[in-house]
């Protein structure tokens, strides 16, 4: 069952997979930029029409940088399930890189709004997008920091078939979170164009992807309880569950709009960051330590 799981993740989730998806997804980026500046164009000459709602994904030539970002999240999302079976540090690394993303999405859907208004008072808007663009600073601060942070070395259980057993296990549910992302993604990408043919093509952060981080919050949660079988360091278990902490906030930023949305991204950045380093600092001082007395696997 073990070489099975093993197999099939290499063909959905492996190197070569992920190599002919990424150049799939920079086609797509690029037809579908094209495509929605083309329809701004035509929706600006008045040749074509669309409710006020669903207009407003056309009132700026800024709008089609919308469409390229939503593709590029996508693969980042299919990114972040590649990177499961590797250590619970890379995975919530990768979380705040499409945070990070999806923020930038936001800032340029908010500054085409700004672009597209005709009323002098936009000082509301400027005063969330500033909050905003600081959130993006600080989540990009934390992406960066968990990007460059060595693979820390944990100790586990003595046998060293606990480490294949752990990784054979989330290449599992690597491939369970994939099947439930495409299930996801199929059923928001369908109610939202159903809606635009009703006449709300209203668009927000949280088509797919506050579904889709609820679901990770379970599965981050499931590794942790998976983990308490192999991890015997305290420090190691309570820096995972502050990780855990940081994307529970980063999944309520998601569901809160406007100001109090950015204020919890930038909470969620900064409580990530302080556990990182907190979590580096604990495994400098341990590592002397274990060289001499544990064997050392990766989680």
């Amino acid at each position: 069952m073990s070489m099975q799981g093993d197999a099939m993740y290499d063909r959905l989730l492996g190197h070569k997979a992920n190599e002919t998806l990424r150049h799939l997804c920079v086609r797509i980026a690029i037809f579908g930029f094209l495509t929605h500046l083309l329809l701004c164009l035509l929706y600006q000459l008045s040749l074509i029409d669309f409710s006020s709602q669903t207009g407003e994904l056309f009132d700026s030539y800024l709008d089609a940088l919308y469409t390229p970002f939503s593709i590029f999240l996508a693969y980042e999302v299919y990114e972040l399930i590649r990177t499961i079976p590797d250590s619970f540090t890379n995975s919530i690394g990768k979380q705040f890189e499409i945070i990070t993303l999806l923020v930038v999405r936001d800032i340029l859907k908010r500054l085409s709004d700004i672009d597209a208004s005709t009323s002098s008072t936009v000082d509301d808007s400027i005063t969330i997008l500033a909050v905003e663009c600081l959130a993006f600073l600080i989540l990009f601060g934390t992406a960066l920091l968990f990007n460059s942070a060595k693979r820390e070395t944990n100790s586990m259980a003595n046998d060293s078939d606990g480490l294949e057993r752990f990784i054979s296990q989330k290449r599992q549910l690597a491939i369970l979170l994939l099947v439930l992302y495409l299930l996801t993604a199929m059923y928001s990408l369908s109610t939202w164009t159903y809606n635009v043919f009703e006449g709300d093509g209203s668009t927000n952060r949280t088509i797919f992807f506050l579904d889709f981080f609820t679901v990770l919050i379970m599965a981050d949660i499931l590794i942790l309880l998976v983990s308490y079988q192999y991890i015997t360091d305290f420090s190691h278990l309570a820096r995972n569950t502050g990780f855990i902490l940081s994307t529970v906030i980063l999944r309520v930023a998601i569901a809160s709009p406007g100001m109090s949305g950015a204020i919890l991204f930038i909470l969620a950045g900064c409580l990530g960051s302080a556990v990182l380093h907190s979590g580096l600092l604990s495994t400098q001082k341990e590592r002397p330590y274990i060289e001499k007395n544990e064997p050392l696997l990766h989680p």
